[in-house]
């Protein structure tokens, strides 16, 4: 039976990356983004609220989803499946859409004068810190795609290991043993980072929504305790954004415990939340999921286009660049995502099925 709370928050996830990308522009850290509009710590919050369990929840979900899906099929047609749903879109985005971006990015950022065309060589020959802030080479919010497929084949092994020495793993763990599956967050956080992404961290969460928070019988436990689990997320979240941006002094060390304590209760709070309220199929519950990827490969690209037209009319005004961009950005993105699943061979770029016109 499909879990369609996994669906729903996935999509929500998904949605809130066009203000959450918006408020890069803004980021008071210094770290490199497409347009570069100042600093401001209110939008910055924004950032700082969100960052610590967004994607991290997107690698538990993809975790619980991969295990429905090899219930179904074989390990040899689940990675057929992977490079269609990974592979081609990333190859296809970071062609198609990167370019396009970077180009901006070095058209806003760095004064770059030249012509679009001539700068796909400046692409693909600028190596820095693959940002794309500076016009060098990037994957853009293709990461997720490359890291995803790395994540998938690699816990594969690790899944196909453990039914042959153990025919059936532990998937029921008692409540308290679920929140200490929290602990090991901090220590593997901080490993194998590229970017700031760390590959270790985003395994181990899908391996735990594989082998945990695939079971129903865990998830329950965990939604009758959903709003102590939230209560706990959100204060760890907000001392995270007053301690990094608000309190005018440097705490690393608290930084880092609060930032994965948020990441930690964070997940368990919203599988809880999902779990009871988001559980259903409605009409727009089936929309969004149809076009939830196609919306992540698509987003991006739009929204920096549109700071970038929109930059010089409302420089001065911060509500107006943040908040015209976002909302033009899910207006386009989602028209375009029409365009893209009714239309097979690009549907095929984006790795989603298509749809046809009766919604379907």
């Amino acid at each position: 039976m499909r879990k369609h709370y996994i669906d729903n928050l996935r999509s929500l996830a998904i949605l809130i990356l066009i203000p959450y990308h918006a408020a890069m522009a803004w980021n008071t850290w210094g770290e490199p983004n497409y347009m570069m509009f100042g600093q401001d710590r209110v939008l910055s919050s924004l950032i700082v609220f969100f960052s610590p369990f967004l994607m991290p929840l997107l690698f538990v979900l993809a975790g619980m989803s991969t295990k429905f899906a090899l219930g179904k099929r074989t390990a040899g047609r689940f990675v057929l499946e992977r490079v269609k749903r990974l592979i081609v879109p990333l190859v296809f985005g970071t062609l198609a859409f990167m370019p396009l971006m970077v180009f901006l990015a070095d058209s806003h950022n760095c004064k770059y004068d030249g012509a679009f065309l001539s700068h796909y060589r400046v692409f693909f020959t600028k190596f820095t810190d693959l940002t794309g802030a500076d016009g060098g080479f990037s994957f853009g919010q293709f990461w997720f795609l490359l890291y995803l497929f790395v994540i998938s084949l690699l816990c594969l092994g690790i899944i196909t290991l453990q039914k042959k020495v153990f025919a059936k793993a532990a998937g029921n763990p008692s409540l308290w043993i679920i929140v200490l599956f929290g602990l090991p967050v901090p220590f593997v956080s901080g490993l194998l980072k590229i970017n700031g992404k760390g590959i270790v961290l985003y395994t181990y969460l899908f391996l735990l929504g594989y082998y945990v928070f695939a079971n129903d019988a865990a998830v329950e436990k965990i939604r009758k305790l959903r709003f102590v689990f939230l209560a706990l997320g959100l204060c760890f979240d907000l001392a995270n954004i007053w301690l990094f941006l608000w309190s005018g002094a440097s705490y690393e060390i608290l930084n880092g415990i609060t930032n994965d304590m948020t990441t930690w209760f964070m997940i368990l709070a919203l599988l809880g939340l999902g779990k009871e309220y988001m559980d259903n199929c409605g009409k727009l519950s089936s929309y969004l999921s149809k076009r939830s990827f196609a919306f992540f490969s698509l987003h991006y690209v739009i929204l920096v286009v549109m700071q970038f037209l929109i930059a010089g009319a409302f420089k001065s005004n911060t509500m107006m660049l943040y908040s015209a961009p976002v909302l033009i950005s899910y207006l386009l993105t989602f028209l375009l995502c029409e365009v893209f699943v009714r239309v097979p061979i690009l549907s095929f770029l984006l790795g989603v099925k298509p749809v046809t016109n009766n919604g379907k």
